[in-house]
Order: structure tokens, then sequence, then C-alpha cells
């Protein structure tokens, strides 16, 4: 089978814990070429994953010829200029959200890489998780009816960390909405198949003192009418945090249980009616369980460069185009402007 040829730019962090050990899993994807600042952290990444070379600099990477795409896992702060690099010498890219520190930079980013003719995807992972997309199959067959009502929490403990550069807005652009929720509302727009047109958000720093924020609640609407919560955190503890992902609509329900996060897992409760009744003064719901639908869990990470790699090696479309990454940024820009000025935005 031929084989996509990657090398990564920013091999250290989540491309170490776990997009790197994806790719090893994939059957059309070959890890050339590792890239770390420290050159004894990259050399140990390239023996750790049989890679043929190690660079300290993206620009040695890109000009590889044996490297036919890159994945982009450095701080936001650099996505933009290397994404540009790679694009430069022809390289096809898959970026980390957010892809970019602004929509300004975001645009410039993707009609640079339109340009020069090559593909960008964008890293959402979770839209290959198996109950996600057991989720989006039961909207799309109609199972729950008209979508009311979404609900997303994703959270984790993120004390305050000097080295963190996640901690740091200028290096970031945000904190838990820009790192957490972009998820969130990525998947909610997925699974509807509609877009946020309205928004309107609280993003403060509660208890820890960086300058991003560490709790986040973001209302949205979307085009088809559905209102929806996203709230995200990095001051819940990881010992209490409820990972949720829920739709409600005019036929039924889905409620995931630890269905988003890096792991492909969790549980899915699904809810029909096969005829909706009059009101109901009694209001009981003791008695709906549901039932739990079976996923099918693997690697969200393989499933990931492998889409990409079919993508780029059999010119298909992208199923994770980095335009709807912008698109989610813009929402992100929203949620930060209804902070500041007290009020709803439209998009």
């Amino acid at each position: 089978m031929k084989k996509l040829r990657f090398g990564v730019i920013g091999a250290g962090g989540i491309a170490d814990r776990r997009t790197l050990p994806g790719m090893m899993l994939a059957n059309n994807v070959e890890v050339v070429a590792v890239m770390e600042i420290d050159a004894e952290l990259s050399e140990k990444l390239r023996k750790k994953y049989n890679a043929k070379y190690a660079y300290t600099n993206a620009e040695d990477l890109v000009k590889n010829p044996e490297v036919d795409a890159v994945y982009i896992a450095s701080p936001v702060v650099f996505h933009c200029k290397q994404a540009m690099l790679a694009a430069d010498n022809g390289k096809h890219i898959l970026i980390e959200k957010p892809i970019s520190m602004d929509i300004e930079e975001g645009e410039k980013l993707l009609q640079y890489c339109e340009n020069k003719g090559v593909k960008v995807a964008a890293g959402f992972m979770m839209r290959f998780g198996a109950h996600v997309m057991n989720m989006k199959k039961a909207v799309e067959e109609g199972k729950i009816g008209q979508i009311v009502s979404g609900y997303s929490q994703f959270t984790l403990w993120l004390p305050q960390d000097a080295g963190n550069w996640r901690l740091v807005k200028s290096k970031s652009g945000g904190g838990s909405l820009m790192d957490m929720g972009v998820h969130c509302i990525d998947l909610i727009e997925y699974i509807t198949g509609s877009r946020v047109v309205e928004v309107g958000a609280f993003n403060d720093t509660v208890v820890f003192g960086y300058d991003v924020e560490d709790s986040s609640t973001v209302i949205l609407k979307l085009e088809n009418g559905a209102q929806c919560v996203v709230q995200t955190n990095f001051n819940i503890p990881d010992e209490i945090a409820k990972w949720r992902l829920e739709f409600f609509g005019t036929k039924g329900r889905l409620m995931g249980d630890t269905i988003i996060g890096q792991v492909d897992g969790g549980r899915l409760n699904a809810a029909y009616v096969e005829e909706n009744v009059g009101y109901s003064a009694t209001q009981n719901h003791s008695e709906i369980k549901g039932e739990e639908l079976k996923g099918e869990f693997g690697n969200m990470y393989t499933r990931e460069v492998e889409s990409f790699a079919d993508s780029i090696l059999n010119d298909k479309p992208l199923v994770v185009p980095a335009s709807d990454a912008l698109h989610v940024q813009k929402v992100i820009a929203a949620a930060y402007k209804s902070t500041e000025e007290r009020k709803l935005i439209k998009l």
C-alpha cells in the first residue's frame, strides 16, 4: 500500500502522547521526520518512532524531499508561519487547533495554502470517536427529530505553570474555551449539520492567576434554531470531572458520557419516541431508561491520520478541512467579544 510520508513539527507534547502513537498504527502513513527545538529531545523522538530524520527547526524539515505532508503540533503562535513554510515546499498540512492566533491570520493561512495548491486539514480527531459517529448517524437518520437543545462540558485541572504555553495568551490565543471549547463547538456543528449564527458568553479567570480564562460558558444559537451550551474549565479537578455531549430533539435524545476526550470510549444512551403524545401533568421521567448504543472503539488519532492520508493519496475531499476550524474560531472570537461587550454577538 502506498503511504503518505509525514514530518512532524512540534513532535513533543500531544504529538508524542497521542498523534505519533496513532500514526504508528496507521496503514497508509509513514513517519519520516520529527522536529523539536531541543536537539536531544528531537533525536530521542526520532529513535522512539523509528524516523529517518531529526530536526531542530521547521525550515529544514519542510525542505526534505522525502516528506509529503506535515503535522503541526507546535504552540499556536507558530502555526501560521510553519504552515506557510510547508506550503512553500509543496507539503500538505494537518494542523492542530486552533489553526491560528486570530481570524485574520487564519484567513491568510488558508488563502496562502490554496494558492500554493496544498490541502490543509485541522486536528479535530474527536470527529472520529465511535460514539460521535453514532450520534451523527442517528441525527442524520432523523432518530431524535428536530434538534432543539445541545449541551457539552469539557474540563481539566490546569494550575499555574510558568512553562505551559497554553496559559499565555500571546502564545495560545486563549484559555479553556480556545483549548477545549473549540472541540465542543466543532462537534455540535458537525453532528447537527448546522452552523452557529449567534453567541453569548461568560469567560473569566476565577481560580488561577494566569492571563487566559479558566472558566467559560458559551450559549450558541444554531441556524436551525437549536439552542446549545458549551462549558469548559481549567479549574475542575480531574477526579470529579464529567465530560458530556448531549442532544435533545422532538423525537428523542442522545446522552454521551465521556465520549469526548483523547481516548475513544464512554457510554452513549439513546431514547426515542415513536409518537409524541399530549401534555402530561405527571412529568414522570423515572421509567425512561433508554438504550446503551454499542461503539466500535479504536484510536481516534489513527483514524484521523488515515482519513487525511486517504484524502491526499486518492485526491478525495478532506473530512476535516481547516476552513471548518476557522469557522469555529470565528465563533470563539464572537464569544470573547460577547464577554467584553456584555451582549449577544451575531456571526
